[in-house]
This record gives structure tokens, C-alpha cells and sequence, in this order.
């Protein structure tokens, strides 16, 4: 291969690995990919067969086809998390109730992995949140106020500066009463 088609190979690696990373960033990938992963043991357990020399052992329990179905739920919800973020709330609960009956149904959870994937990647979908564009600011005061202790050196805010003066924090925490986000007994 020439210098030239490398450096065209790494440039469109770049670009998928850009592409890949902005995609992962706008839903709850490692919590789909954990609950995606927690069903794969709790599937394949209950109908695997372990062999030591001539003897086979058969892991069949009589919910094999509880335990098939819980495997196959959860793979669904993981790619449910992957592919429709915005009920990722339903299918991070409903990953947690999965996982917590398989501990009964499917050889305590695929032999408590497929359970542990499953009851994090379900808390991880969860508590996913998206990420706010990177040119907007953030909630609170507006951008290049400070609104830091009297005294140090930054101009408290006026009237000219567009804001009001007047406190809009009413629980008495605010930084410009001097609390400093302590609540004050009495």
C-alpha cells in the first residue's frame, strides 16, 4: 500500500470515528450496550451444555423459555436505547424489572452477569442525559458575570449592564446577599 492511499485510509477512519462518536453522544450508548450485552448470558445459559471429558452436563432448567424470553427483551431494549433515546427512561426501567426477574427465572440472572449488565446498563439509560449544544450557554447568569464576594475586584452588575438589580432568588442563597448558597438558620 502507498503512503497516499494510507493517509486517504486514515482520513475516512477519522471521519467514521468523528461520525461514530457524535451519533454515540446523542443517546445512551454504554446503557444500551450493557443492557444489550446482559442478555446475551441469560439467553445462552438455560440452554447451553457444559462438557468434562465423556460426561455432558446440561444446564436446562424448566423456565428455559422464561429465560429465553428475558434475553431477547433486554437485547431489544438495549437497541431500543440505542435507536429511540427518547423513551429511554421506559426501557431503562423496564431493563432493571428484567434484570431482577431473571434472578429467579434464569439461573440466578446468567449466573448473576447477564444480571449485573443488565441492572446497570438499565440505571445507566436511566439516568442518561443529552448534552446541551456547545454554543449555548449555560442556565443561570448571563455569560461574563462573575457575581462573585464584594471586593474582589469584579463590578457588581448595574442597570446599564441590562440586568435588574433586584434579587431573583428568592430562597435567600444567593450569592449577591452573601450566603454564598448556605441557608441561614432563624
Amino acid at each position: 500500500m502507498s503512503a497516499e492511499a494510507q493517509v486517504g485510509l486514515g482520513d475516512k477512519l477519522g471521519r467514521m470515528r468523528r461520525s461514530f462518536r457524535g451519533w454515540r453522544g446523542q443517546r445512551p450508548f454504554w446503557g444500551g450496550l450493557l443492557t444489550l450485552l446482559g442478555g446475551i448470558p441469560i439467553m445462552y445459559f438455560p440452554y447451553a451444555n457444559l462438557t468434562l471429558g465423556t460426561m455432558t452436563i446440561r444446564m436446562a432448567t424448566t423456565a428455559g423459555a422464561g429465560s429465553l424470553i428475558i434475553g431477547v427483551l433486554l437485547v431489544v431494549l438495549g437497541l431500543t436505547m440505542w435507536f429511540q433515546p427518547h423513551s429511554r427512561v421506559f426501557a431503562g426501567v423496564a431493563a432493571i424489572l428484567l434484570a431482577l426477574v431473571s434472578l429467579v427465572v434464569s439461573n440466578f440472572g446468567g449466573f448473576v452477569i447477564g444480571f449485573l449488565l443488565a441492572l446497570i446498563g438499565g440505571a445507566l439509560g436511566v439516568s442518561w442525559a443529552a448534552a446541551k449544544p456547545a454554543g449555548e450557554p449555560a442556565k443561570g447568569r448571563p455569560a461574563g458575570e462573575s457575581g462573585g464576594p464584594v471586593g474582589d475586584g469584579v463590578p457588581e452588575p448595574t442597570a446599564a449592564d441590562g440586568v435588574s438589580g433586584a434579587q431573583d432568588d428568592l430562597s435567600g442563597t444567593s450569592p449577591t446577599n452573601g450566603t454564598n448558597g448556605r441557608h441561614r438558620a432563624g
